[in-house]
């Protein structure tokens, strides 16, 4: 029979907090609200609880926290259902928290497995959600973070705008310093913990007049001492995808843990390639660790609907495992592991996924801003953007069809690095020690693919590469450098043969970007654009104005070469000269005209001004507005790769 009290989280979980970000020069301290945040315990015949909210409304975000008296969270699995009540969309079913939004009252009936060594419970937990108050403000999303993790929030707008007079408060738990430069989206480090800790914030506003609050989650998780010196700041918790994969524990220890000590060795987690046990989508399946279960089901319907040719089914064969969590950004691959890190905000489908992946900024934002020169590009097919772009507070679901440009172009550059260093053709002389070790051995030797487009076909500008490392590992600018216009770096890229500024990070990025773009061409018929603009104060695609740029300039003759080569290394199934060959001629950009306005430069059939007023917009009524995407610059989408993460 369960039990049922009330405890108040200000006096009792919050007091177990030992520390706040290390922000609080610049970001003013949090003020307490003057009312707490009460949460109901109810406890069940086993040692399981359940913490509840006072009250569930219709449309406002909830969550139970489930715990077992006196333990941690730590090295617990858990995994909820709904077993009764109008079907939820669920995001949330292998944490501690569970994170929803009913849209129907009515009695709901939840079920929870939490397991760990000698603990195996399941219990039940019933719920009555009420009608809610209409003109509510609701805050996204609940959910649990390691401790000195990344937190985010997001107010929902109303009629699409932000709910007047928003302030923030601490409703329960430690001290914080949130950065609320974006007031409808505040952030902060969550602070060091001595046990797992419930932070509850309280947002207030003015929707029609009327004073209204929301208080939104985040259970931070008290975690083992970081041993790692390769993932040596706090990262999310994962889990594999298939939870019975035979190689479940090794995901866990050997791609992204604070406790990875040493290089896993091949024996321990070798190239899925190396195993010949299982279907290649199977294997593939069996290497995905995840921070959410919708992050796999989403990463496996694309393979399965989204991969006619097996491209990237036969490219991940040289890795050891697909990491996807909430707190990468940007993505990346590392040989040290054999893995791919993807960014999940390339994976959402539903509003419900994308309302929990973290949006702190890229950690590389301000590199190069002290140069006078912005390298842009974007990916385009008949004049348009591909890149589906719906700003996050609108909460718009978006379809496979939608996601797959943006997923593809990804994973064409990381899979490209990991069939840089370790292309099928090598698989079976990869035996015994660690893949670091033989990526030593063969990059040493000169032997990787990208060793070898350098030899051969090598970039000139030391310009760029001296460049390249302000702009992409944050160098400080020299005086010469700061004095670069555009048309200087037009002379330095134009005539070299790079198809990308990131090309010049590190030879391993210059092939990347080959095969990114080739396959983008050959596969899609989607081209990529690149140009070299002016950087004003607030750059959009609207004001930087371009003073050279091309689209498809993979098809340049100077590289055409280049990336032949690089295709017949990594996906020799295809014939790199006449695929490379086949591609459109390069376009070249208006000089002098904003990057916006050489977006309709193919040639196709012209559009009057209000058809492309309305191409650039949603496609229908009934969608919300699709507006010109977010400025992409040069690497912003990868973290650079090379010996080292």
């Amino acid at each position: 029979m369960n039990t049922v009290k009330t405890i108040i989280l200000v006096s009792i979980l919050s007091l177990s907090a030992c520390g706040g970000s290390d922000s609080k020069d610049s970001i003013p301290a949090l003020p307490r609200c003057e009312q707490p945040s009460q949460f109901t315990s109810v406890e069940t015949e086993s040692d399981l609880e359940f913490l509840v909210e006072q009250e569930y409304q219709i449309n406002q975000s909830a969550a139970i926290i489930a715990r077992i008296n006196n333990q941690d969270s730590d090295g617990l699995n858990f995994n909820w259902q709904q077993l009764t009540g109008p079907a939820l969309i669920l995001k949330s079913i292998k944490s501690p928290v569970l994170a929803f939004q009913a849209t129907k009252p009515g009695s709901y009936t939840f079920s929870v497995t939490v397991s760990g060594i000698e603990i195996s419970l399941e219990q039940d937990i019933e719920l009555t959600i009420s009608d809610g108050r209409v003109n509510r403000l609701n805050v996204r999303s609940d959910h649990q973070v390691v401790e000195g993790n990344n937190v985010s929030f997001r107010v929902d707008r109303v009629n699409d705008q932000i709910p007047s007079d928003l302030s923030w408060c601490i409703a329960a738990g430690p001290d914080l310093d949130l950065d609320t430069s974006n007031i409808e989206s505040p952030q902060f480090i969550a602070p060091e913990v001595n046990t797992d800790t419930i932070s509850r914030l309280r947002a207030t506003a003015t929707i029609a007049g009327i004073q209204t609050s929301s208080d939104v989650t985040a259970l931070i998780t008290h975690e083992k001492v970081i041993t790692s010196e390769y993932f040596d700041k706090p990262i999310a918790r994962t889990h594999p995808y298939k939870g019975g994969s035979p190689y479940a524990e090794s995901l866990k220890a050997c791609v992204y843990s604070n406790q990875l000590t040493a290089p896993c060795s091949i024996e321990q987690l070798p190239l899925i390639g190396q195993i010949q046990a299982l279907s290649e989508r199977d294997k593939i399946l069996d290497r995905l660790l995840v921070s959410h279960q919708w992050m796999g089901e989403n990463f496996e319907a694309f393979l399965n609907e989204m991969d006619p040719d097996s491209d990237f089914s036969r490219l991940l064969q040289s890795v050891t495992a697909v990491v996807i969590s909430y707190d990468i950004r940007p993505s990346f691959y590392w040989a040290l592991t054999g893995a791919i890190y993807l960014d999940p905000n390339d994976l959402w489908l539903l509003a419900q996924e994308r309302d929990v992946i973290n949006e702190a900024a890229d950690y590389r934002t301000l590199f190069g801003n002290e140069l006078k020169f912005i390298m842009p590009w974007r990916y385009v097919k008949n004049n348009q953007y591909v890149s589906y772009s719906v700003p996050r507070e609108n909460r718009a679901d978006r379809t496979m069809a939608e996601l797959a440009p943006e997923l593809s172009s990804l994973l064409y550059h990381e899979l490209g690095h990991a069939n840089d260093f370790f292309p099928r053709s090598v698989h079976d002389t990869i035996e015994g020690g660690t893949l670091l070790e033989h990526y030593n051995r063969r990059s040493q030797a000169g032997e990787l693919v990208s060793d070898r487009v350098t030899a051969q076909y090598p970039l000139y500008s030391d310009e760029l590469t001296s460049l390249a490392n302000v702009s992409f590992r944050g160098h400080s600018a020299t005086a010469i450098q700061k004095a670069y216009m555009p048309a200087d770096i037009t002379q330095f890229f134009s005539t070299d043969r790079a198809t990308d500024y990131y090309a010049y990070s590190t030879k391993r990025e210059d092939t990347a970007m080959l095969f990114e773009e080739a396959m983008m061409s050959h596969r899609y018929g989607i081209l990529r654009d690149v140009g070299i603009t002016d950087r004003p104060n607030s750059p959009t695609a609207s004001n930087i104005l371009v003073d050279w740029g091309q689209r498809g300039r993979i098809a340049e003759d100077t590289i055409q070469a280049r990336a032949a080569f690089v295709i017949d290394e990594i996906l020799p199934e295809l014939d790199g000269d006449p695929l490379v060959e086949a591609l459109p001629d390069p376009i070249e950009m208006t000089q002098g005209l904003s990057w916006l306005d050489n977006l309709t430069i193919s040639p196709v059939l012209s559009l009057s001004s209000e058809s492309e007023r309305h191409s650039r917009q949603a496609p229908n009524d009934n969608q919300p507005l699709r507006v010109i995407p977010e400025l992409r610059v040069s690497g912003d989408r990868h973290k650079t790769t090379d010996n080292e993460r």
